[in-house]
């Protein structure tokens, strides 16, 4: 993250770099039984990729990442190149990315819980969860909110608000946070 100054005013910004993406294949409604575009970015090697993919990828080149976008209106061909100044400055967007995995951690990290008192015989309970239920069920009730795995899931934030757009080049910026570390991968939407 950065900022940005327009005029006497401070924008917190994202700068993501996006690098050319292409259409690599279209589904329509009477071949597939709906519409998307499937858009390919990204480059990796020709011993990388299975024979299959090599055979899908053959007009377009050795693509990494491919996701299915669905639309309506198909007026691409396969292999037509999509830069990012498709977007202006003021489209409201959405970014869906990889949330930074953050390891096995607590509850009081996880779940914001209190933690116990600190004080009168506690010893070692400081962030301990508590009772986990009754007696009765007498097993833990699916849901539970306990220590685990934290981070490392897909998260979307909307309405995010592109600031700015290099011309020729690479860079986008957008209003705000996205999430994910340095170099995840960032599906930004319409």
């Amino acid at each position: 993250m950065t900022q940005v100054f327009k005029g006497d005013i401070v924008i917190p910004v994202t700068l993501i770099e996006s690098g050319s993406n292409f259409v690599t294949q279209i589904k329509d409604k009477d071949k597939d039984g709906y519409s998307a575009v499937q858009i390919g970015f990204g480059s990796r090697k020709e011993k990388n990729i299975r024979k299959p993919q090599l055979g899908h990828l053959k007009k377009i080149g050795n693509l990494r990442w491919m996701r299915e976008f669905r639309t309506e209106n198909l007026e691409m061909n396969i292999g037509d190149e999509i830069k990012p100044d498709v977007f202006a400055v003021g489209d409201k967007v959405t970014a869906i990315a990889i949330s930074k995995g953050k390891g096995f951690q607590g509850v009081v990290k996880r779940h914001k819980f209190g933690g116990g008192p600190k004080s009168h015989g506690q010893k070692d309970r400081l962030r301990a969860p508590g009772s986990i239920g009754a007696s009765w069920p007498q097993h833990v009730i699916k849901g539970m909110k306990m220590a685990g795995r934290m981070g490392g899931d897909r998260k979307t934030v909307k309405n995010l608000e592109i600031i700015e757009v290099e011309k020729g080049g690479n860079l986008i910026a957008i209003k705000g946070a996205i999430p994910g570390r340095r170099g995840t991968l960032i599906m930004i939407k319409n």
